[in-house]
């Protein structure tokens, strides 16, 4: 989305200035406020990373939903929603401390991912003529970010209550240069729980320089509780009719084919394992689904329902809504298929015991013109909205 420029008289850049404490670019402020202490949200030590101490702010709404976030990574360390039953449980995977995201080198569990969130080849692409070299952290490829993305940063914190509901606003500014990305980029994530049980992540990023940028959110969601075994029996619906083939180092290939008549299809709610043992090029090039799926051809900055997956054993009910024009399909392929892997609450996760359904701009799409630019310009205003909504069918 483009802004014009702004141009400020002097007791105007004064006035400003004095006001600095406030959020420059605050378009609710009538609807949001920082709170200090409020019942809705609780604040708490979560553990020191390089000697920088790590908050955990556990929202929580009316009908006793609960999301806890923390400033490292911005990740989604719970969402604790009722089942059928109304029994309480925490539908995402990850660790009880900051420390274990580090030791235990996480997945990418719950975080921001950026700041180009999945795949750009040979972790290099070209802007305005020059050529731009990032980490191959995924060889022989760059992901999420490099090295050291926005996973691994940790963000200004700042709890709110809004009309939606209690919120917290994460920011960042990654410096120009950082993991070889051009321009120094502001941005910032608020992440709200709404009286619906969503848990609405509203991202938005300035530069000044050009740059490419592509965010999302990588919680890995299990209906049935976090531990509590395969989710391939999970009910998925993703409003796609094509998807993004992929080679085998999972680079798009570029071109867009139909869904129809492929273990791709899930147009109708369709269980996920139902076919991914299928003797197909594309689920091995994946190693099961690890797939963008097309919502639409361009970053319109239309909110609309993009996928549900309904657990028939708990009767949980995800809906994701995203402006966005890709949706990224995991489902927990590189999860440990002999030792478990050790997270929360002693519990034990797995091969295949989790999915992802991560909002965004097409895989390597700094390299592919016909995918949809992911270009930030000075003077524009990046912006993202997804929404995860728990039910109960």
């Amino acid at each position: 989305m483009k802004r014009p420029p702004i141009f400020l008289t002097l007791p105007a850049l004064i006035a400003l200035t004095l006001g600095a404490c406030q959020d420059a670019n605050d378009s609710q402020k009538t609807d949001s406020e920082p709170v200090s202490d409020s019942p809705a949200i609780q604040e708490e030590p979560f553990g020191t990373i390089d000697g920088q101490e790590v908050r955990l702010y556990t929202l929580t709404n009316a009908n006793g939903v609960q999301a806890k976030i923390t400033n490292y990574g911005g990740i989604v360390v719970s969402f604790i929603a009722p089942d059928k039953n109304g029994e309480m449980a925490d539908v995402v995977l990850g660790f009880d401390s900051a420390d274990e995201y580090v030791s235990k080198e996480s997945p990418y569990f719950g975080c921001i991912t950026g700041r180009y969130a999945n795949r750009i080849a040979k972790g290099k692409f070209t802007l305005d003529g020059q050529e731009y070299t990032l980490a191959t952290n995924n060889d022989p490829n760059h992901l999420h970010g490099g090295d050291k993305g926005f996973d691994k940063r940790i963000w200004k914190a700042e709890p709110m209550e809004t009309t939606d509901g209690p919120a917290l606003k994460l920011s960042y500014t990654s410096p120009d240069g950082e993991e070889g990305y051009p321009g120094t980029l502001e941005t910032t994530v608020t992440y709200t729980l709404t009286a619906d049980n969503g848990l609405r992540i509203d991202y938005q990023a300035t530069t000044d320089k050009p740059t490419v940028l592509n965010l999302t959110n990588h919680s890995y969601f299990n209906l049935g509780g976090h531990g509590s075994g395969t989710i391939l029996d999970h009910e998925l619906m993703i409003a796609a009719d094509r998807y993004t083939p992929i080679d085998e180092t999972s680079i798009p290939l570029g071109d867009l084919p139909s869904v129809e008549g492929t273990p791709f299809d899930f147009r109708k709610p369709t269980a996920i394992g139902a076919r991914i043992g299928e003797d197909n090029e594309q689920l091995k090039n994946g190693l099961g689904y690890d797939h963008n799926f097309v919502i639409k051809d361009s970053r319109d900055g239309k909110l609309q329902l993009v996928a549900t997956v309904h657990d028939p054993e708990s009767g949980r009910l995800l809906e994701v809504e995203s402006d966005e024009p890709g949706l990224q399909l995991y489902v927990g392929n590189f999860l440990p298929k002999d030792e478990p892997m050790k997270g929360k609450d002693g519990k034990e996760y797995s091969y295949r015991e989790a999915f992802c359904l991560e909002a965004q701009t097409f895989p390597d799409s700094p390299n592919q013109a016909d995918f949809p630019s992911p270009v930030l310009r000075p003077g524009e205003t990046y912006t993202q909205t997804t929404i995860y909504r728990l039910k109960v069918k």
